[in-house]
């Protein structure tokens, strides 16, 4: 594997977040003007178990019911300077694409696509070329594009009247949390390292009051912003707080957040989306500039995820008026041993 290098000596760390913006649209008529028609069985779906902003997809994917609609491909958990590889799969190579690595995706589209080859990416299957790897947009066109397609029940994860708040939210939750535990991990000096550090321990404490008081960040139902930082709840023991130094305390000492990890963890299509043991390889093998021994972690516990949480007294319906997903769709299962 080659050497992976994420921190810049003397600077903060820096996402960019600059993605490819096509969309898939129920009018989407003009594939060449970005605007790509929403067609069932036309896109695959490439999200590696083990990246935070991918799992995200994963589970907007399932809670909508739409699997049969929009097939997944799931790269392993390591990967090179190059890409994300599909070295799970038979030969190496994902069954549906017949890639060996989702940079071949990038270069069908655009020939030596010089910014980040990164998961989540939706691929044109009758081409073989990238559509787009816009992530937060990605899971909202799920909720919003695809209604034709989505299943009976399926909850309103970005309703009309919750969007401002939703999105007030969300931007907070990315800017403070989600990419937060990546500033402290990647920091190149300790003032950005302690910069970070605060303005993540700062928003987890605004979380953990606002989650004191009602079940879910929006209140009673689960929407897209409860998507957005499970994810990284998710994560946070297993590697944020070690790995990425984000060590005021763990998840499991935050008596509101921990509670509501766990709520969601054992809702359908949460915890049933969690692959630890990957999620781990990911982190301490590819950042070796962190971690040069590569070693992964043999902890920590996490039987802790399937404990009781007593969020229901908070009262609240995680899926509204519509209803849980069914099992897991055969062959996308995380693998025994791997969860909780």
């Amino acid at each position: 594997m080659s050497t992976n290098t994420y921190v810049t000596g003397g600077q903060e760390y820096t996402r960019d977040t600059n993605y490819i913006e096509d969309r898939i649209l129920r009018g989407g008529d003009d594939p060449e003007a970005g605007r790509w028609p929403v067609n069932p069985g036309r896109y695959r779906l490439i999200a590696a178990r083990a990246c935070p902003w991918a799992n995200r997809t994963v589970i907007v994917r399932r809670l909508l019911g739409l699997e049969d609609v929009i097939s997944l491909g799931q790269p392993g958990p390591t990967h090179d300077v190059r890409s994300w590889t599909f070295d799970l799969d038979p030969d190496g190579q994902d069954p549906v694409l017949g890639i060996e690595r989702i940079q071949d995706a990038y270069f069908k589209r655009f020939p030596g696509y010089p910014r980040g080859i990164t998961v989540p990416a939706v691929v044109d299957v009758p081409s073989g070329a990238v559509v787009t790897n816009n992530f937060p947009q990605i899971t909202l066109d799920f909720s919003t594009e695809w209604t034709d397609y989505q299943r009976d029940g399926a909850p309103r994860l970005y309703p009309e009247e919750l969007r401002e708040e939703i999105d007030q939210v969300n931007k907070r939750v990315f800017t403070e949390v989600n990419n937060g535990v990546y500033r402290c991990g990647f920091a190149g000096s300790q003032e950005a390292y302690e910069d970070a550090y605060d303005r993540l321990f700062t928003a987890l404490d605004w979380l953990e009051e606002r989650l004191a008081a009602q079940r879910f960040l929006m209140g009673e139902t689960i929407t897209e912003a409860d998507v957005r930082l499970f994810t990284t709840l998710a994560r946070f023991d297993a590697v944020y707080h070690g790995h990425f130094k984000c060590n005021r305390n763990t998840l499991t000492e935050m008596p509101a957040l921990w509670g509501y990890a766990r709520d969601l963890f054992q809702t359908p299509g949460f915890g049933d989306t969690i692959d630890f043991q990957q999620i781990k390889q990911h982190y301490y093998m590819v950042h070796t500039d962190i971690n040069p021994t590569q070693i992964v972690p043999k902890g920590p516990d996490t039987s802790g995820w399937l404990t009781a949480h007593g969020r229901e007294k908070l009262g609240g319906r995680p899926f509204g008026d519509g209803t849980a997903p069914g099992p897991v769709k055969a062959g996308e299962e995380v693998a025994l041993g791997h969860g909780a």
